[in-house]
Parts: C-alpha cells; sequence; structure tokens
C-alpha cells in the first residue's frame, strides 16, 4: 500500500466528502456548548448533537469534520491506559461524516468502503466488517451489493453495535470496519473470544440514529434517520503507515523525538516517555480551548493530565522543567491545522510553566512518603488514607497515586480515599439550598419579546402573575412577585449584564422591578407592589429606570477593555467572565501573570483612546459563519443562534453579542482600572469604573494629592519625589535608631549583670529593660548568654501597655528545666503565654501592673527547679 502522512490523510478524507456534497465544518472546541452532560468533546458527532435531536436546524444536511477530541475523566477516561496500549490516548482526532437525513445506510456503507478500498487502496481481504445482529439491511448491503467475503464478516449484540445517545432518546445499530495486521498479531476477529487482541483493530464505525427509545424501553422509527461516523486518524495513519501501534506514526515521530532529547531517553518505545507525549497534546489543546489548571470540573482534569505526564518525566529522572517545552514542536506539527493552537502558544507555555514548577515543589516529597507506606505494607492495597494524604497534602490525583501503585503491582484503596474525601467535604462545603427566589422547577410557557434595544419605555400587557411561585389573577400592595409581560424593554440578566430595574405603572398602580431574569422565553420581572391592584390582562407602562444608561457605558467599555488586553498582551487573552454592574464593570481574563504598571497604563490608555475616537456603536444580525468570517469574537463554551447580534466599535472592537450598549463610544467618558488580580490560576481579573463614577474617582484621587501636597509643602507633581526622600529619611533615622540601640545594649548589659543572683553556679537574671525596640530585645539577652556559662534569663519590654518577653537557659540547664517552661512561669502571671525552644522561648502579657511581682518570683522558682533536679553545686 501507498504510505500516507496523516496531513494527507486529513486532506483526502475531507475533500473526499467535500466533494460527496458535504460541507467541511471546522473543528469545535474541546469544551461543549452548553452541554453540562460532557466534561469535553469526546466524539465528532457532539457539535451536532442538536442537530440529531431536532433542537437545531443547519443550512446543510450533510457534513464532514476532523474533530479534536478528549478522553480523560467522566465516562469516556483512557487516561490510565494510556502509554500502556498501542492505541488509547487523551487526545485524538476524529474523522467523521454526517447525514441529517440527507442519506442513510446505503450511501453511508459506500462511501466508508470506498474511501478504503479506492482512494486509500486498502486490499479487501485486509478489511473485516461487523453489523448488528438484527440489521439485516446493512448485512444485505455488505454481503450482496458490495459482495465482502462472508468469511471476512461478523454479526454482533447489543454491547458492540447497537448505539444509543442514552437510556432515551435516539439509538441505532452500527456496522463498523476493522483493519487486519496480519496473523503474525496476537487477537481474534470481532465477536471471538480472543477480539481483545490488536490484530483486529476499528478503523470506522457507522452508526445509524434510526430509532427513538422511550422510557419504557421502545424503540419508535425516526421520522428523519441520521448518520454519524467516526475514523480515528492515528489509527488509519497507523495502517497506513506500515505499522500496529500509534505512537510509531508520524502524528507523534517527532513529538518523540524532542521529549527523548529533553529526557535524556533514546528508547523512543519507553511507556513514560509515551505518556508524555500523548499528555502534551490533550494539555495544549485543552488551555488553546479556554480551560486553566484548577481544583475542580474541567481545570481538575487538565491538571491530573498534566501532573500525570511530569510524574513520568521524574520517573525517568529528571529533575528540572521539561513539560513546556514540548509546545513549539507541537505547534509545528500541529499549527496548521489548528491555528488556535499557534495563537495561544504563548499562553500554553506559560501555564504548563507555571503548573509544572509549582508541582516540582511536592513532587519529590509526596513519591518518597509513598515509597515509605508500600514499604511496610502488608497484601498488595495501598490505604485510602495514603492516597488521600498524597492528594491533599502533596497535589497527587489519586489516578496518579494509582499509576505508581500499579508500576509495582499494587491496588489503591478507591473506598478508603472516597470517604476521607466525604469527610472532607462536609467539613468544608456549607449545605446547599434553594433560595426563596429559584426558579429552577416552574414551568412557564409564556414568551416576552424584547424591544429594550430601541426603548427604555413601552406599553404591555400582563400574561402571568406569580407570587410564591404560585399563578395568580391579582397582586396587591407589599406582595413580592413576578410579573411576566408580552413585550419588554427590560433587559434580563444575560452575558455578564445585570437585569435592569425600574417600574410598571398604570393608574392607581405601581410595581417596583428590582431585577429582570430569563426564564425560557419569557422575561421576569421581580419585585413588589407598591400600591394599588395589578391583574392579568391589564395593560400598564414599563419603564427602565436611569440605571440602564449607566450598564451602558460598562458594558460598552467591557468590549473595549478586551480589545485592548488582546492588543497590548496577546492574542492568548479571552474573556473567562464578566460582570457588567450599575457603578462598575469586572472582567476576568486569561494570562498567566500580573500585569505591569507599563501594561495597565497601556491598556487603560487604549480604551480612553478609543472613547475619544467616539466610534458610532454598530448594531447588525447577521449569520453565524458571516461574524466569524468578519472577525468577531465569541465567547468559548458559549452557543449561539444561526443568526447573531454583532456589535462594532471601531475597527478594534467587534464581538457576538446581546447585551445593551451606548450609541457612540464616547458616550462612555472617561475608563479607569483600580484593580488587577489573580482569580484562578491563570487567571486575572480587572476592575474599572467609567462616566461619572470613573470621574468621582479620579477627583478623590485629586483631593488626596492636594491634601497631601498640603501637608508636605510641595507641588504636586512632586509628591512622589518628597514622599520618596520622606521614607529614605525614615530609613536613614530607622538605621541610625537601631545603630545607638546597639551602642547602649552593651552599657545595659553591664548595668544589668550587677542585678544577677548567683544560686551557687547558677546566675539567675529577671529584669525590665528599656530604650530598646522589640527587635533589640533577643540581642541584649544574647549578649548577656555570652556572659554567662549556666544562667537562667528573663528580660521584658513594655510597649504600649503591651509586654515583650524573652527567656534564655543555658544547654546545660535544659535538662532540668526549659526555656518554655520558666517564660510560661511569668508570662502566666501577667495574662499572657509564649513558647519556643529548650534554650530559647519568647511571648508576652497585657498586664503590666503584675509584671515585678513576676519576675521577683523568678529566682525562687529557678532554685526549686534545680534543686528538684539535684543541679546545685554544695
Amino acid at each position: 500500500m501507498k504510505h500516507w502522512s496523516s496531513e494527507a490523510l486529513r486532506e483526502a478524507f475531507l475533500t473526499y466528502f467535500e466533494e460527496k456534497g458535504h460541507r467541511v465544518v471546522k473543528s469545535a472546541s474541546l469544551v461543549p456548548a452548553n452541554d453540562p452532560t460532557l466534561l469535553f468533546t469526546n466524539a465528532g458527532m457532539v457539535p451536532f448533537k442538536d442537530v440529531f435531536l431536532g433542537i437545531d436546524q443547519r443550512d446543510y444536511d450533510r457534513a464532514t469534520s476532523s474533530q479534536r477530541c478528549v478522553r480523560a475523566g467522566g465516562k469516556h477516561n483512557d487516561l490510565e491506559n494510556v502509554g500502556y496500549t498501542a492505541r488509547h490516548h487523551t487526545f485524538f482526532e476524529m474523522l467523521g461524516n454526517f447525514s441529517f437525513g440527507a442519506y442513510f445506510k446505503r450511501e453511508a456503507i459506500e462511501f466508508a468502503w470506498d474511501f478504503l478500498t479506492v482512494v486509500l487502496g486498502i486490499p479487501e481481504n485486509k478489511l473485516w466488517v461487523s453489523v448488528y445482529e438484527g440489521d439485516r439491511e446493512s448485512e444485505a448491503i455488505w454481503l450482496e451489493e458490495l459482495e465482502v467475503s462472508r468469511e471476512r464478516f461478523s454479526r454482533c449484540g447489543d454491547k458492540d453495535n447497537f448505539w444509543s445517545m442514552g437510556e432515551v432518546g435516539p439509538c441505532g445499530p452500527c456496522t463498523e470496519i476493522f483493519y487486519d495486521h496480519g496473523d503474525h498479531i496476537p487477537g481474534g476477529p470481532p465477536g471471538s473470544p480472543d477480539e481483545d487482541g490488536d490484530r483486529y483493530v476499528e478503523i470506522w464505525n457507522l452508526v445509524f440514529m434510526q430509532f427513538n427509545r422511550d422510557a419504557q424501553g421502545v424503540k419508535t422509527p425516526l421520522p428523519k434517520p441520521c448518520v454519524d461516523t467516526g475514523m480515528g486518524l492515528e489509527r488509519i495513519a497507523a495502517v497506513m503507515q506500515g505499522v500496529t501501534d500509534n505512537f510509531d506514526t508520524d502524528v507523534f515521530a517527532k513529538l518523540l523525538k524532542k521529549a527523548g532529547e529533553l529526557l535524556d531517553c533514546p528508547n523512543l518505545s519507553n511507556k513514560s516517555l509515551r505518556v508524555v507525549v500523548d499528555h502534551i497534546r490533550s494539555s495544549a489543546f485543552l488551555i488553546a480551548d479556554g480551560v486553566m489548571p484548577s481544583n475542580e470540573g474541567r481545570g481538575y482534569v487538565l491538571r491530573r493530565i498534566i501532573r500525570r505526564a511530569i510524574r513520568h518525566g521524574y520517573k525517568l529522572g529528571v529533575n528540572k522543567v521539561f513539560f513546556y517545552k514540548l509546545v513549539p514542536t507541537l505547534v509545528s506539527v500541529m499549527g496548521a491545522a489548528f491555528p488556535e493552537l499557534r495563537k495561544t502558544q504563548s499562553l500554553i507555555e506559560q501555564t504548563l510553566e507555571r503548573e509544572e514548577r509549582s508541582f516540582a515543589k511536592t513532587l519529590a516529597t509526596g513519591v518518597k512518603l509513598f515509597e515509605q507506606a508500600i514499604a511496610h505494607l502488608e497484601g498488595n492495597v495501598v490505604p485510602g488514607d495514603v492516597v488521600f494524604s498524597l492528594y491533599d497534602t502533596y497535589g497527587f490525583p489519586p489516578d496518579l497515586t494509582a499509576d505508581m501503585a500499579r508500576e509495582r503491582n499494587l491496588l489503591i484503596d478507591e473506598a478508603g480515599f472516597e470517604r476521607a474525601m466525604a469527610v472532607q467535604r462536609r467539613q468544608s462545603q456549607a449545605a446547599q439550598q434553594f433560595t426563596a427566589g429559584d426558579m429552577k422547577h416552574v414551568h412557564i410557557a409564556d414568551e416576552t419579546t424584547f424591544i429594550g434595544y430601541d426603548h427604555r419605555v413601552s406599553s404591555a400587557t400582563v400574561t402571568t402573575l406569580l407570587h410564591d411561585h404560585l399563578p395568580v389573577n391579582e397582586l396587591h400592595e407589599g406582595e413580592e412577585a413576578i410579573v411576566i409581560l408580552d413585550q419588554s424593554p427590560f433587559y434580563a440578566e444575560s452575558g455578564g449584564q445585570v437585569g435592569d430595574s425600574g417600574v410598571l405603572t398604570a393608574p392607581g398602580m405601581k410595581f417596583q422591578v428590582l431585577n429582570t431574569q430569563q426564564h425560557g422565553k419569557a422575561i421576569l420581572h421581580i419585585g413588589r407592589m407598591l400600591m394599588g391592584t395589578m391583574h392579568t390582562a391589564m395593560t400598564l407602562e414599563a419603564c427602565v429606570d436611569e440605571q440602564r444608561e449607566d450598564i451602558k457605558l460598562n458594558h460598552s467599555a467591557t468590549h473595549l477593555l478586551h480589545a485592548a488586553l488582546r492588543d497590548q498582551l496577546g492574542e492568548h487573552v479571552f474573556q473567562k467572565g464578566s460582570l457588567v454592574e450599575v457603578d462598575r464593570l469586572r472582567f476576568d481574563f486569561s494570562h498567566p501573570k500580573a500585569l505591569t504598571a507599563g501594561e495597565w497604563q497601556q491598556v487603560e490608555d487604549q480604551v480612553n483612546a478609543m472613547i475619544r475616537a467616539n466610534h458610532v456603536v454598530e448594531q447588525s444580525v447577521m449569520s453565524m459563519e458571516d461574524a466569524q468570517s468578519a472577525g468577531a469574537m465569541a465567547l468559548f463554551g458559549e452557543k449561539y443562534d444561526d443568526d447573531v447580534r454583532v456589535i462594532t466599535m471601531g475597527e478594534g472592537s467587534k464581538e457576538l453579542c446581546g447585551g445593551t450598549h451606548v450609541e457612540r463610544t464616547g458616550d462612555i467618558g472617561l475608563f479607569v482600572i483600580i484593580s488587577e488580580a489573580a482569580t484562578a490560576s491563570g487567571v486575572r481579573r480587572i476592575e474599572a469604573l467609567t462616566g461619572r463614577y470613573a470621574l468621582e474617582w479620579v477627583q478623590a484621587k485629586r483631593r488626596t494629592m492636594r491634601h497631601l501636597s498640603q501637608e508636605l509643602s510641595v507641588p504636586e507633581l512632586e509628591l512622589v519625589a518628597k514622599v520618596s526622600q520622606v521614607l529614605m529619611n525614615q530609613k536613614q533615622q530607622q538605621r541610625t535608631i537601631h545603630e545607638l540601640q546597639r551602642a547602649s545594649l552593651g552599657q545595659q548589659v553591664d548595668a544589668l549583670s550587677s542585678q544577677a543572683v548567683s544560686l551557687s553556679n547558677v546566675q539567675v537574671l529577671s529584669q525590665v529593660v528599656c530604650d530598646i525596640d522589640r527587635s533589640a530585645l533577643r540581642d541584649l539577652l544574647d549578649q548577656f548568654r555570652s556572659r554567662f556559662s549556666t544562667y537562667a534569663i528573663v528580660l521584658a519590654l513594655v510597649v504600649d501597655g503591651k509586654i515583650h518577653i524573652v527567656a534564655g537557659v543555658s544547654q546545660d540547664l535544659t535538662k532540668t528545666f526549659k526555656a518554655g517552661d520558666l517564660l510560661k512561669h511569668v508570662a502566666q502571671q501577667v495574662g499572657g503565654k509564649g513558647g519556643g525552644r529548650p534554650d530559647f522561648a519568647q511571648g508576652g502579657g497585657d498586664q503590666p501592673e503584675h509584671l515585678n511581682t513576676a519576675l521577683q518570683s523568678v529566682t525562687t522558682w529557678v532554685e526549686q527547679q534545680c534543686q528538684a533536679g539535684r543541679v546545685l553545686e554544695d
């Protein structure tokens, strides 16, 4: 057979189906859009799930794609097998063709067979076919129309050849095509007892969504049957490159070579090396698609993958950062097919390096703890408390510990680990309860037309009233309720913008709207009756208050801020969250480190320059495809309709957005950043002000500067230099004071040494000192210690009513009593406490009126301790 590169295979597949009338669809993000049931996009059909379900409509009825996928976490999890098998990967490409009612079994089977045998030139006798045992139609197509040999044909049951989207919903039979690597490889054909061997490898699965299954298990034919097929690029590349192991293909060749160099591992078949190169692909693509390492959800899965790779590098003897250095090689291999990888290269490298350096601090200690734990292990199961300790203290995900255990033929106590986790969760999490305003379980069929882009005031008709979440016909004064109208100018909270507030009025009636929320297609006006009575079918006036104007300023400024951050910091910056309120805006974005003072200023300056340019804010509705072609920014994980609203502000900002905005950027007036900080690993948060709130903030700063200017008697422009001078003078004075104090210590030592009491061979000193600061108290004690050989010393200093105490005991006396015992004797008498080493302790108290009595008791206390320990000489 002809040798095919992976790039050529991808291109040939997409071209073939494009010529067969399929729309080539760009790979979707690894983060599924608005699908909480999935951690990651794990199959080619995921982006088309709503089309198959009949929820979404497309302007094409057949499609083809090369979809990037991740299987690590959740139901489909290949993480623990990676590196140990020839075909498991956390990241892979799924080549697929799809029909949404355009064609069904015959065409799908013919396309697959034609592509494999004609385009790729695979001999028919190297292919094996399986069908669902009850699918006579597919069987006839294979055996009678395509004349596939019955000797290379299997019928299989539900487990292998019947596919379903879930317990209920679309389902149907599938037919699979396998490649036979030859009888020198162990394994039997599909459906045989030896089918798990490596000889027969599934390369293409054709799923026929033919039925809808209800809760009782009854299958009803779908009105428009669909086709979903998938062929792993890595697997077909192995076939076309004459190898039996995916890691021996060109997909991994350059990465393995680079990893071998970084890890000083010339054996490119090493399992740990394979883990590393597999994991750099999934890690990099997840970060490119907006996932950041964290301790929950998708971010935690990413962190597990990264730490597993780092641990395997450590296993190969590498104690320095290496993982992020594979990114340039990955980009050179896959950047052309996936441009988003190249755009976010800097972010990926910085994120991985930071995560690697963080984990390196605890990796060696954690591995050592594991080795110690299994050294005394009875049996072959690592206890759950050890697994939990590695997780909780050293950041070892349990599957990483399981990985280490498996290498030693051990298991981990998963149940014990889960029990420890449950205890921690109970201790750290408060119970979650529904709030009074929770509408999750309330069904509302109403639809409200939003007219707020053009109006702040409009007439409307009441369609539904809810009191205590139950429908009512009337509302009365003082009642809290929810009002639904046929049309409304009130914007419901969405896209980070808070909901509008205002009033609903009619003669003799007034309802205060405190918040506005979306529920299905209805807009909920949440508030309370201020006067009169409201009833269903009533006509009223809906009026949004002036806060809308301030919110518009902040929302438009958020778009300008996003554009400025990408211009100044790089295209790795993406919105991770936002909050647009009346008096401020908050914007979370991907960036690995704090902004420098220069970057802060540049971002702020660019936003204000765009404000001064007074661009017209253009609002247009277009298809999603046209919006993306025009360069409009879309948010990761958001699901959009076919027609989207695009907000454009000059040349620099173009985003998909459903919020309310100013008419011209100049309306924003002024923009100031008031804070910038981290919210999570790789995520920064900016808070900013606009309009009158920004002006008030600047004016407050100006008043502060004027006050300082007057206090320091310098012009405002010279304040920085003056404050620097004052601080420098203060530091110099502190140094001078400290030097004088140290010089005076010798004098105090001379004066106080004469106050020491000799108990035979033990010198006892307990005194109040003065004219020194707290930091010098210990220095003074050290000078006394150098003068005596056997001693017990207590020194006390009173500052602003607070007592500071230090105690020292010579090393030979610590066998009889310790400095902490001596200090506790004094501190307890003055309302305090303390502690320390056997020869030194420090503490304090807050009852200086008892200090002299406490110090006077020291000599007697020491004498008693020494007599009990028979320390004193005769």
